[in-house]
């Protein structure tokens, strides 16, 4: 089963899901019956999950599979070639501290695309692909988030089915350290004199390493957790700013958004901030592991000033330092030509 191209605007706060399962194994002494009917014992649980469309290439049959030497973790099953390409295969429900039933080889197994890594994962079986709206996207309890070794960004029902939406990003990340943010040299002319910037991605993992990364180089940081509660704060900075008779830049002077957020996502953010008459002049860059060739148009096409795909957190502050700058020389050659 290949990947279908469905047209989806950006900003319209919406994205598509492929909808998948996993069928596990649990052993509960409160279990009514297992599946012989015989109280307790082991019973067969499917789990529903979903991962965002645009980070999936491909859905095939199960391949056949190399090991690997050294791998870090044991959910890592090995490689396989696909069109000349070695692609890493990872079983889901091992990474999920669960126990996989059924015959391996009638699996399923799903390509992904992002942060420039393509990596395969194996699951149950495949649903469908849904259209949904990210303000149906409720963020994960503590509870689901520890039971899921913080791997559930979301959760949204569809079809009457509870549906967990899964960070790809972190187990890739987890399996592969290299792959996680870090902050690079910024060279010896770096300067940065507190320019503030205003942070949204749902990931509190991610959200404060940005935070603590942007500040050693320099930059007063603000964090929230999704496009909703930072287009809220947005809109306070703007009141405040009128109220004053104020700069919007004495309350902040960009934005970084990433692009899957439950609520509000970040594209719907950018667009919002560019139809705004006084908002509009900030900058709005977009981090996220969703900034690829292929999909770079989506970030255009709703006034994204730059797009950055993680883990690169050095391009991050340069490149928002760049465009703090870019536009303070624009207004100070529009005030000249004015004669102010």
């Amino acid at each position: 089963m290949a990947q279908t191209n469905i047209l989806l605007e950006a900003g319209t706060n919406e994205l598509e899901v492929v909808e998948f399962f996993l069928d596990e194994t649990s052993s509960s002494a409160d279990a009514a019956a297992d599946t012989d009917g015989h109280p307790g014992g082991n019973t067969v649980y499917r789990g529903y999950y979903g991962v965002n469309v645009a980070k999936v290439l491909e859905i095939i049959r199960m391949p056949k599979v190399t090991e690997l030497p050294e791998v870090q973790h044991p959910s890592v099953l090995g490689a396989f070639n696909l069109r000349s390409r070695i692609i890493p295969l990872v079983d889901l429900s091992m990474w999920l501290e669960k126990k996989h039933v059924g015959n391996q080889e009638q699996a399923k197994t799903i390509v992904t695309e992002f942060n420039n890594v393509t990596t395969a994962f194996m699951v149950s079986g495949v649903n469908r692909i849904h259209r949904i709206s990210w303000e149906s996207v409720e963020p994960p309890s503590q509870y689901v988030a520890a039971i899921s070794n913080n791997t559930v960004i979301g959760v949204v029902q569809l079809e009457g089915r509870i549906v967990f939406l899964l960070d790809l990003e972190k187990v890739v990340a987890n399996l592969n350290p290299k792959l996680g943010l870090r902050l690079d040299d910024l060279g010896e002319d770096w300067v940065n004199v507190g320019y503030r910037a205003l942070i949204a991605d749902d990931s509190a993992l991610v959200r404060e390493m940005q935070r603590d990364l942007l500040e050693k180089a320099g930059f007063a940081v603000e964090i929230v957790s999704n496009g909703r509660l930072a287009w809220e704060r947005l809109l306070d900075f703007k009141s405040r700013a009128e109220e004053g008779r104020r700069p919007i830049t004495d309350f902040v002077h960009v934005v970084v958004s990433d692009i899957e957020m439950p609520v509000m996502d970040g594209l719907n953010l950018t667009s919002r901030i560019k139809e705004d008459p006084v908002l509009s002049a900030l900058p709005v860059l977009l981090f996220s592991s969703l900034i690829t060739d292929k999909l770079r148009h989506k970030g255009q096409s709703v006034g994204a000033d730059d797009q950055i795909s993680k883990p690169e957190v050095t391009q991050l502050a340069k490149r928002a330092l760049a465009l703090i700058k870019e536009r303070e020389s624009r207004q100070t050659e529009r005030q000249t030509d004015e004669g102010v």
